[in-house]
């Protein structure tokens, strides 16, 4: 991959040549939301360069479609479908590379780089697209046998439909956050004593606040009410990947989970990373998920066995005091169902999948002591310190406390990542 002549991004940035990662921003001297590009500090406002007409004449996959870059979320350009962006992906990679072939459109353009390429600090992310539905799944293996084994015992640790299908549920599109954006304790009916009988529910704060290390999928393209999408054509729904922290109440979700799944516990907040990385840009990055070795019915069999990303993730707790550890760095080939078996899967009965709507691949854990994704398996369902730089322990999150997920792939000066995926645990509201 080529260098780019846009000053300062280091061999370390998530955001270079080789990633180009879509989002929403707005700037101080323009608060109308609108798209952008992401390269090392600097946001490029593709508003302002396709005003210029320069974007539209390269890219012409984009004529007709002018305004999708003036939108306050990307789903106008998503919805194009996966050729578009693959095509403005390279145009925008040919613009800002050193040996640009077109350095008139911008490089040369100082009067348009004052307008477009805005540094740090001058601009502020927002959601990246408007989720109607959002659906979670459980497709690290490694995190539901250990959270299987901690509630059912190693006998009986995962479901029997667990390796059949993917296992997931309808999650709230409503509370989906973007990075930074301050995260409530949420209050709940929780059982302060689980031995006593009858059980006995209080409604407070949750005491057991945890996190999920999870990446996202974005769809693109939607499908019919009463169509399915085939494991063959699903790759081609997909517009890209974030990263995703399903924070999780967990003695609320204990107390409520049964008999129909997760409820409160889980839906006062999600959080996702302000940057899509483009599904095209992971393609070099693709491994072999965990062998799932149970016959699958053949609307979930894949063609290819790459079927998983190798993305090195990790999770940092930084306390009130401002003491930073991470606590956990794994992978994301510790997935035992793909993507487009979770898209195949959930339109099988004629589910119609939307533009915005997102998918989250579960908690992903590796088998390691700190390659778990959640506090629960890290203290053993909240029986062991975690100890954290400071001298201070946690079991689950305390207020004050902010955890920080990442992701990114490859060598220094191409990387491809996803940016900062933060939350900041405020005190409970309670009426």
């Amino acid at each position: 991959m080529a260098s780019t002549w846009v000053p300062g991004v280091t061999g370390d940035s998530p955001f270079s040549l080789a990633n180009i990662p879509f989002g929403i921003i707005t700037t101080q001297f323009d608060p109308a939301p609108r798209a952008a590009i992401a390269i090392g500090s600097y946001a490029l406002d593709l508003k302002a360069l396709s005003d210029s007409k320069d974007l539209t004449k390269l890219a012409s996959s984009l004529k007709g479609h002018d305004s999708v870059f003036s939108q306050p979320t990307l789903n106008a350009f998503a919805a194009l479908g996966r050729p578009v962006h693959r095509e403005v992906r390279k145009v925008i990679q040919e613009i800002l590379s050193a040996e640009t072939s077109h350095p008139d459109v911008l490089k040369n353009d100082k009067e348009l780089q004052e307008k477009a390429l805005i540094p740090q600090g001058k601009f502020k992310t927002h959601l990246p697209m408007s989720i109607g539905d959002y659906t979670d799944f459980y497709a690290g293996y490694h995190h539901a046998y250990a959270v299987g084994v901690m509630f059912r015992g190693p006998a009986n640790a995962l479901q029997p439909n667990y390796t059949h299908l993917p296992v997931g549920y309808h999650g709230r599109s409503s509370s989906i956050v973007v990075s930074g954006t301050p995260i409530r304790r949420p209050v709940g009916q929780i059982l302060l004593d689980s031995t006593a009988e009858p059980k006995q529910p209080s409604t407070a704060p949750s005491r057991r606040l945890d996190i999920e290390l999870e990446l996202g999928c974005f769809i693109a393209k939607p499908n019919e009410l009463g169509t399915s999408i085939s494991i063959e054509d699903a790759e081609e729904h997909i517009f890209g990947y974030v990263m995703l922290n399903d924070w999780s109440a967990r003695d609320i979700q204990t107390w409520e989970y049964v008999p129909l799944g997760p409820f409160n516990g889980k839906n006062f907040a999600s959080t996702i990373s302000p940057w899509v990385v483009l599904a095209d840009a992971l393609e070099p990055f693709r491994t072999k998920g965990i062998e799932n070795k149970t016959p699958l019915q053949d609307y979930l069999k894949e063609s290819k066995a790459d079927t998983a990303f190798d993305i090195e993730l990790e999770i940092d707790l930084t306390t009130s005091e401002g003491d930073t550890t991470t606590i956990s760095t794994t992978s994301s080939k510790n997935l035992m169902w793909s993507f487009p078996q979770m898209i195949a899967h959930h339109s099988l009965g004629g589910c119609p999948m939307r533009t915005g709507d997102l998918l989250g691949s579960g908690t992903i854990s590796g088998t390691g002591a700190r390659e778990r994704g959640s506090l629960l398996e890290m203290s053993e369902g909240g029986k062991k310190d975690i100890m954290l730089h400071g001298m201070d322990v946690r079991r689950f999150l305390k207020d004050g406390d902010t955890v920080g997920i990442r992701g990114v792939c490859g060598k220094p000066g191409e990387r491809v990542g996803f940016g900062d995926c933060v939350g900041r645990i405020y005190s409970a509201v309670q009426n």
